[in-house]
């Protein structure tokens, strides 16, 4: 049986045609929560097969256009990149709340453009004092459509080993589109009193080693004996992935963040949220019809 909608009118939904828009305007139809659909193309948004009238606007464009998109928004859940919070505050409501997700890119040891972007939305939330939260998820598996743990299945079915910085010994914690989304709920049926921010992450950390095997197995390929090379080794042999004919594009950034763990504790999650994660088996069985 589907949760009761969330009381306070509609919730304004930016980013409503992406990943993670879709899976929580889905849930708010589930629910019988009403909702504003708010994208850059209309024409992807009627793709998804979602009822309602997007309202057009352009994160990065004049600060008018946004402005109009959230007039008289209560609520704004936003599952663009969190660079665009500054813009948001900015153009909501004076006491409407934000919901956000931001990213646990935020704590990697080598900055980059996405992860010093969350650091900057999350700046912006706490400065501004609003009320609501930013979520910073792991990695996000299981939308339809995403390319994190299918890539690394589509990888894995062209290689006989499984070629690791370090061996893979570092710890990932994946969390499954399901629980970001019954996060942005839980989140958004919350009153939250000033600026918050808390990690969303899945319920079982592994190493990335174990991690590979595990999406192996229920992919229904044989298990590959792991590879222990260089980092710098893999870094340089990246190039090979946009070059090579079925082999999935592969980013040297992405293997240097192979080498530092990415665990976190789900307790705050649970407190806070009420929402207790899946575990990774169920996820992976979820996500592969096993």
């Amino acid at each position: 049986m589907s949760p009761p909608p969330l009381p306070g009118g509609p919730v304004h939904v930016i980013g409503a045609s992406g990943r993670s828009g879709v899976a929580l305007c889905r849930a708010l139809l589930e629910q019988g929560t009403p909702f504003v659909p708010v994208v850059r193309d209309a024409a992807r948004w009627r793709a998804t097969g979602l009822p309602g009238e997007p309202v057009i606007a352009d994160l990065t464009g004049p600060a008018d256009g946004l402005r109009r998109a959230l007039a008289g928004a209560a609520r704004v859940a936003s599952t663009a990149h969190a660079r665009h919070v500054p813009a948001l505050l900015a153009a909501m409501p004076e006491g409407a709340a934000l919901v956000c997700l931001g990213s646990t890119r935020k704590f990697t040891r080598w900055p980059d453009a996405h992860g010093n972007g969350v650091l900057a939305g999350e700046a912006a939330l706490m400065a501004s004092g609003r009320d609501g939260v930013i979520l910073h998820p792991t990695m996000i598996y299981g939308a339809q459509g995403e390319n994190n743990v299918r890539r690394l299945a589509a990888l894995l079915r062209r290689l006989p080993v499984t070629p690791l910085p370090g061996g893979g010994h570092a710890l990932v914690q994946p969390i499954h589109q399901d629980d970001v989304t019954r996060s942005m709920l839980a989140a958004l049926g919350r009153a939250w009193d000033g600026p918050h921010a808390l990690v969303i992450a899945g319920g079982t950390a592994l190493s990335y080693r174990d991690f590979a095997a595990m999406v192996a197995r229920h992919a229904g390929l044989r298990p590959r004996p792991v590879l222990p090379v260089p980092a710098a080794a893999m870094m340089a042999a990246a190039w090979a992935t946009r070059v090579l004919p079925g082999l999935p594009p592969v980013g040297t950034a992405e293997i240097r963040r192979l080498l530092e763990d990415k665990a976190f504790d789900t307790g705050p999650m649970a407190r806070d949220l009420g929402v207790v994660p899946i575990g990774l088996e169920d996820g992976l069985g979820r996500l592969f019809g096993r």
